[in-house]
């Protein structure tokens, strides 16, 4: 199975924009999964998110539409994450939030982030449940960014039976270059996961993110890494 990591630069706040940039990437990808950054939808921009309802997007959104073609097209399973509505009573926060868009273009999961990172508790609600979906006869794992420095997603993952462990994220250049290169070959050896990552590149809010999108085997060996500068596709095949 090949599976692999979009990154791009999103446009703050312009869900059709990073749908459509989404969904080229899927095309060019020539993969059974594709996994993309923390907040793609919108750009990892919560100071917009919290103005503008509008930028939450339910896993029936319209302006999904050309990932789920996309997908269908290119028989690709596309993860793909944004703030979506349901957050708390009243819904007043929304979650940070994957969806799994499968290739016959049908929604196959959801998972909103549990492991919240400093000022996103000020915008989202935490999620309370582990997310999963089969492909292919594989049971995958998801993730986002700060839950992959806990342990315990990790081992739940691969005591569940989980085959991949897939992460959205937004990694800084500087210090989180170095976070990124000791969390997940980390979580990759300790747990026996081949991981995948996907990252942003360039201007991504407060930080400028590092690119580098990657997958790492079970033993921890980086298979595939992107460039820290430029969008595209990292990908590789699991066998």
């Amino acid at each position: 199975m090949i599976v692999a990591a979009g990154q791009f630069c999103a446009v703050p706040g312009d869900v059709a924009a990073n749908v459509g940039t989404m969904a080229a990437l899927v095309r060019a990808a020539e993969a059974r999964v594709v996994v993309f950054a923390e907040l793609a939808l919108t750009g990892y921009e919560p100071a917009l998110v919290a103005a503008d309802p509008g930028l939450w997007v339910g896993g029936g959104d319209p302006r999904l539409d050309p990932l789920r073609e996309a997908c269908r097209t290119a028989g690709t399973a596309a993860v793909v994450n944004g703030p979506a509505p349901g957050g708390e009573p009243g819904g007043r926060r929304p979650y940070l939030t994957s969806y799994v868009i499968g290739p016959d273009g049908s929604t196959l999961a959801r998972y909103d982030k549990r492991h919240l990172f400093e000022a996103e508790a000020e915008v989202f609600a935490a999620g309370t449940a582990d997310g999963r979906f089969t492909l292919d006869g594989r049971r995958f794992a998801l993730a986002t960014c700060f839950d992959s420095h806990f342990p315990e997603p990790g081992e739940r993952a691969a005591a569940d039976g989980c085959a991949v462990y897939l992460a959205s994220a937004l990694y800084g250049t500087g210090g989180g270059v170095r976070e990124r290169a000791e969390v997940y070959p980390a979580l990759a050896r300790r747990n026996g996961l081949p991981v995948v990552l996907a990252n942003h590149v360039g201007a991504a809010g407060p930080w400028t993110a590092c690119g580098r999108s990657a997958v790492w085997g079970p033993d921890g060996r980086l298979l595939a890494e992107a460039d820290p500068a430029e969008p595209g596709v990292v990908r590789t095949d699991l066998g």
